[in-house]
């Protein structure tokens, strides 16, 4: 490529075009991610690179690779973009109280359960900010924080996601749901060695409630049901389990909505309980940990009604 303008000045559309391409790796995805059509946004990226004279990255029918001036530049690109949304934020708060607009991520177990309270509760405590919400499970959710799409998620922590802040926020135990009139329906003392020979139903890959589950299962040396069983929510799974096609494990917050329909039973496990510890987390360089902070402190306290 020609040698880089001086004069040139890129865009923020641009850059994070080219950080969603390096995060994903895949031009599709980044543009869903980033809600943009396809050939916008390689027209972004292809200018970013017309503009500065290198190539960033090596496209394919099959796989998107970096460069190295693309891996050289990366980390600019993230400081720039952070730099910039740290400015509107900061521009967005000179009016007093915490507002402007809040891209945030929630895992599937979590946001069906918490947003009914909290954004009521955002709304409320915080009338000028802006929330959006977007729901997807914790990888894509962590690739779309590193891209710049979303501010903040709530996840599972630890997350070991390096450059992020882990904010905790509440810790929730885990329930056996169980056709009614199981065996096991209604008893509060359950060892873990109970899963043994139980036909454990899980949710689909990508989701960390199912290797939350795996991990206890391995602990006793159960096994999950045998079969072609695949959901993508915990309402399909827990409505399986009404069906008569196995028990599963579910967090805490989501028992009331989840065994609201059906014929359903619970088991609780005794001391002590398995269970997960939710956070919010955010990037290390954002201008606005303040502002997480005060919104973690509001989804805790709702988190922690939903828990007990």
């Amino acid at each position: 490529m020609d040698m880089v303008d001086q004069n040139y000045q890129p865009t923020l559309s641009q850059l994070r075009a080219f950080v969603a391409v390096a995060e994903h790796r895949h031009f599709g995805t980044a543009a869903t991610r980033l809600k943009v059509s396809q050939p916008t946004l390689s027209q972004a990226l292809a200018s970013l690179e017309q503009g500065l004279g290198v190539q960033l990255v090596e496209r394919s029918t099959r796989k998107v690779l970096m460069t190295t001036a693309g891996t050289q530049l990366l980390d600019r690109a993230r400081a720039t973009l952070e730099a910039a949304d740290g400015f509107v934020a900061e521009a967005s708060g000179l009016g007093g109280g915490l507002s402007g607009p809040l891209r945030l991520g929630l895992i599937p177990t979590v946001a069906p359960y918490v947003l009914p309270a909290l954004l009521p509760a955002l709304r409320a405590e915080y009338p000028s900010l802006a929330p959006f919400i977007v729901e997807d499970q914790t990888e894509r959710l962590l690739a779309s924080l590193r891209a710049g799409a979303i501010e903040a998620a709530v996840v599972a922590v630890p997350t070991e996601e390096p450059g992020v802040v882990e904010l905790p926020l509440y810790t929730e135990d885990f329930v056996l749901i169980v056709p009614a009139g199981h065996e096991l329906d209604g008893r509060k003392d359950l060892p873990l060695s109970a899963l043994v020979d139980q036909p454990i139903l899980l949710l689909d890959d990508g989701h960390c409630l199912r290797d939350q589950t795996l991990d206890l299962c391995r602990s006793v040396d159960a096994a999950p049901a045998a079969g072609d069983t695949r959901a993508t929510s915990l309402a399909t799974v827990v409505q399986c389990v009404a069906g008569g096609l196995g028990v599963t494990l579910v967090p805490r917050s989501a028992v009331a909505v989840e065994t609201s329909k059906g014929a359903l039973g619970i088991a609780e496990f005794a001391d002590p309980k398995p269970g997960r510890t939710m956070g919010l987390v955010h990037r290390g360089s954002s201008a606005r940990a303040d502002e997480y902070a005060a919104v973690a402190t509001l989804i805790s306290a709702v988190g922690t009604g939903l828990g007990t």
